[in-house]
């Protein structure tokens, strides 16, 4: 075991970096933003930016691997990741801000699908469960820690975004000096929305549902924390109550809807995410630990209905299709971010800075009352299960195609 975890200090060394990187970027231009006296609606337009780019790499980037190989589209996908940070510093006008957010979103995707291509060449079943575990610690911390280098300095100028920058660049280092093989290239994205929609109707409707939750939390989660006059401090600490709810949560709930009807623990998530998001719209602002274990209870739902969606698609399709589901899945999840944001905006805009919790607590709704509809209709279902795949976390679409293909799949890749 030790000998796997030194097989991928360099790469895990990448990772910690991006995300610090990661963290730092998405806490810090939301707040710039708002001190540039931008609407909240302005906000989340610039996020789909960020959202659309993402969504565009996952089926993009595995094409520029095939060209060329992982480790030079990771040094050019780290540089396109440099330099959007740069320009946001450079050009402080929300349209441009909007192509640089799509760069910034471009960049991560693939750098997320080279990181977990080459990760899952140094998994087998032995050690799985450890170096997957090891990768979400790294980008949990990575990120986490990111946010807690805003209050270090000030938003309104151009010191936060250099470093950010200079971070940025380091992550390259690690991987670029590695003497590890490359791995081999990453497989294309196929998908059929129709096939997908046929074999489970609630993962298709849950993946755009857990899309938009999410892309909206981490697109106006720092907006939220910011408008409701929490210190920069107390805003990071918000955020990462969610990251440590959805990381915490996803192997239990896994574990509980592999010995259940998974439509069952679909219900209760989204109940619970329905009430987290309540409560926090009652508890007053003076009361920091009452919203952060509330917006812990959000975390722990927010997440990891991803998986459970992607679970409980491959319960009820043959080996040979997981790809194709892996891959449709990722791409409705890609739709909800793109398009949740600027809903979720639009109602900040509306009624204050709470219709960001109201946005969330209709979209847990939606997806609990439609996975009991869809039970109602279909009866019991507990046979012929695979095994749930945890996901990394905590970012808008980091579940890569690679790390989603189930085990029997991926050592076919």
């Amino acid at each position: 075991m030790l000998g796997s975890l030194i097989s991928i200090a360099s790469l895990m060394l990448s990772t910690l970096l991006m995300m610090i990187g990661f963290g730092l970027m998405n806490y810090m231009l939301p707040i710039r933003a708002i001190a540039e006296g931008w609407s909240t609606l302005t906000i989340s337009i610039i996020a789909t930016g960020y959202t659309l780019g993402f969504t565009l790499s996952c089926i993009i980037t595995p094409m520029l691997v095939r060209r060329v190989g992982h480790v030079r589209v990771f040094g050019a996908l780290i540089t396109l990741l440099t330099v959007a940070i740069l320009l946001c510093a450079l050009v402080i006008e929300w349209r441009a801000w909007v192509v640089f957010r799509a760069l910034a979103g471009f960049a991560m995707a693939g750098s997320y699908l080279i990181i977990e291509s080459w990760l899952n060449e140094r998994v087998t079943n032995e050690n799985r469960g450890t170096l997957f575990s090891v990768y979400m610690i790294t980008c949990l911390v990575g990120s986490i820690g990111g946010q807690y280098l805003v209050p270090l300095g000030d938003p309104k100028t151009t010191e936060l975004f250099i470093l950010c920058g200079v971070i940025f660049s380091l992550a390259l280092l690690p991987t670029a000096l590695s003497t590890a093989q490359s791995p081999a290239p990453i497989a294309e994205a196929s998908f059929n929305l129709a096939k997908l929609y046929s074999l489970s109707p609630i993962a298709f409707v849950g993946a755009l549902v857990a899309g938009a939750l999410a892309g909206t939390w981490g697109s106006l989660g720092g907006v939220y924390g910011q408008n409701i006059g929490l210190s920069t401090g107390e805003g990071a600490t918000l955020l990462a109550a969610v990251l440590a709810g959805g990381a915490l949560s996803q192997m239990p709930i896994g574990r509980i809807s592999d010995q259940v009807d998974r439509r069952l623990v679909m219900i209760v998530c989204g109940a619970i995410g329905v009430v987290a998001c309540v409560i926090m719209t009652f508890v007053d602002v003076t009361h920091l630990y009452p919203l952060y274990i509330a917006a812990f209870f959000v975390g722990t739902v927010l997440y990891p209905i991803y998986a459970l969606n992607s679970a409980h698609a491959n319960d009820r399709a043959a080996p040979h299709e997981y790809v194709m589901i892996s891959s449709g899945i990722m791409i409705l999840y890609g739709l909800g971010t793109v398009t949740g944001p600027v809903m979720g905006g639009t109602l900040m805009e509306t009624i204050g800075p709470k219709g960001l919790l109201w946005f969330l607590a209709v979209g847990f709704a939606v997806y609990s009352g439609y996975a009991a509809w869809r039970m109602n209709r279909r009866g019991a279902d507990t046979e012929g299960k695979t095994d749930f795949q945890s996901k990394a976390l905590p970012m808008q679409g980091t579940e890569g195609a690679a790390q989603s293909v189930p085990p029997a799949v991926e050592n076919n890749l």
